[in-house]
């Protein structure tokens, strides 16, 4: 489901303390050509904020978590990756502050994130560019959903395009 004239809508989740982290992100991803939410940024004071983040997750066509130590104990959080996951969109875990292996070892984590392919923020690049392939309309192998070995990662090349 991409947006209107084949807009592509990523929502970025994140807690408040890593909301300049989060910001960089967005940028980041609005150069690519998607359209990118973020609370901070398209929320406006005062509105329904909840309504708000709904609506957009409604029309996402994939959720970027900003995994951090202080993002897993915010409940908004767990609700926008569950809200992810409840639609099939691709979940794109960064991590910034701890390991994967360290995520795979804390008691309580889901398996909805345990079991996805996540990316040490310093390899942000990865999935930029994958999304650029998604944006710029990715053909053939990819929209097939292949896997590509890169970095001693398996990393989603599309999932969904």
């Amino acid at each position: 489901m991409t947006g209107g004239h084949g807009q592509r809508f990523v929502f970025v989740s994140h807690s408040g303390a890593d909301t300049w982290v989060a910001r960089q992100i967005a940028r980041e991803i609005a150069a690519c050509g998607a359209t990118p939410f973020l609370d901070e940024a398209h929320i406006d004071v005062g509105a329904d904020f909840e309504d708000d983040i709904l609506a957009f997750l409604e029309r996402a066509d994939e959720l970027v978590v900003l995994v951090t130590p202080w993002a897993l104990e915010r409940p908004y959080v767990w609700a926008e990756l569950g809200a992810a996951w409840g639609r099939r969109i691709p979940i794109v875990g960064l991590l910034h502050g701890l390991s994967a292996a360290e995520l795979q070892s804390r008691p309580g984590v889901p398996i909805l994130l345990k079991k996805r392919d996540l990316l040490p923020l310093n390899e942000i690049d990865v999935y930029l560019g994958q999304l650029r392939g998604r944006v710029g309309g990715a053909s053939g192998a990819a929209q097939e959903g292949r896997y590509e070995r890169a970095e001693g990662l398996y990393l989603l090349l599309a999932r969904r395009c």
